[in-house]
């Protein structure tokens, strides 16, 4: 398969400045909560759900690209919340993610709190601004189904409800349908609705919806194991982030679990079930590629 790193970098330059010219601007006497959640949001990242966002639009046929902007920002924001809440001292309580000191480091435990509360609003009221402007009913009709998918996924029944289930076993024997369950909402829900939003802007039928949203699953699954691979194996200065974090947190992982040969596979078959369903939809080498890429990154 080519190497399409290069095109990688123009694509995230693009994605960022999507992304930065939907972020609010730090004025008035809030300002101090809009710098916290810019900040949470552009030190940096891989801006994997945004990209595949658009990737899948692509894949779809979808035509106007633009229709995808809010959502991909929406995305990124809900995205960048899990995080700085994730780091709070009573979540992982850590100090440094992307090689910079996190949120609640930089402007306090307090604003960590509201920059998260923000980031999820936020996205939101961008979604529904979307929606509310859309030209013809159709096309509002089909925003408000990718608005649905993304709020679904990253609720109770999407990522908070895989991270409440993490942080309830901390430090206790997890079993692994309990794993599976934390893995398949906690990494995996935002990463379908990432697959699925775009298929559906691009008006995409029901059955690739849902082979997207498999795909999606499925590179989320690849995913976090590797990010648990990587928590053992990883180099600290380039994954910008501590190691060992996991074990520290006294947290069951993947590899705690079934060790390390059969975590590295398991990465494998998922990475090759998800861009089965992909080609199952279309062309889309950069897509194909940036999933292989994604699951067998060494940060």
């Amino acid at each position: 398969m080519k190497d399409y790193s290069s095109r990688l970098k123009s694509e995230t330059e693009a994605v960022n400045t999507i992304i930065t010219e939907y972020l609010p601007k730090p004025e008035g006497f809030q300002k101090k909560l809009i710098e916290a959640a810019d900040y949470s949001v552009q030190v940096g990242g891989k801006r994997l759900r945004p990209m595949i966002l658009l990737e899948s639009y692509r894949l779809c046929g979808g035509k106007d690209e633009s229709a995808c902007y809010p959502f991909m920002a929406a995305l990124e924001c809900i995205h960048s919340y899990s995080l700085v809440h994730d780091d709070l001292p009573a979540m992982d309580n850590d100090m440094y993610r992307r090689g910079n000191l996190t949120t609640h480091a930089k402007f306090g435990e307090d604003f960590g709190v509201l920059a998260g509360d923000a980031l999820l609003n936020y996205a939101f009221e961008l979604i529904l601004k979307a929606v509310c402007g859309a030209e013809s009913d159709e096309t509002r009709e089909v925003m408000s189904r990718a608005g649905e998918v993304i709020a679904k996924k990253a609720g109770i029944y999407g990522m908070a409800g895989g991270q409440s289930l993490d942080v309830e076993l901390t430090g206790k024997p997890v079993a692994a349908e309990q794993l599976d369950f934390i893995f398949r909402l906690k990494t995996g829900a935002l990463l379908e609705a990432a697959f699925a939003a775009g298929a559906i802007l691009a008006g995409a039928d029901a059955a690739e919806v849902e082979a997207l949203t498999e795909a999606g699953l499925l590179v989320g699954m690849a995913f976090q194991i590797r990010d648990d691979i990587l928590d053992v194996t990883g180099d600290e200065g380039k994954l910008g982030k501590p190691v060992k974090s996991d074990e520290k947190n006294d947290k069951t992982t993947y590899v705690t679990l079934f060790g390390l040969d059969r975590a590295q596979r398991d990465v494998e078959k998922y990475s090759a079930e998800a861009q089965s369903r992909i080609r199952s939809c279309g062309n889309n080498d950069f897509l194909l590629w940036l999933v292989e890429r994604l699951v067998s990154r060494e940060y």
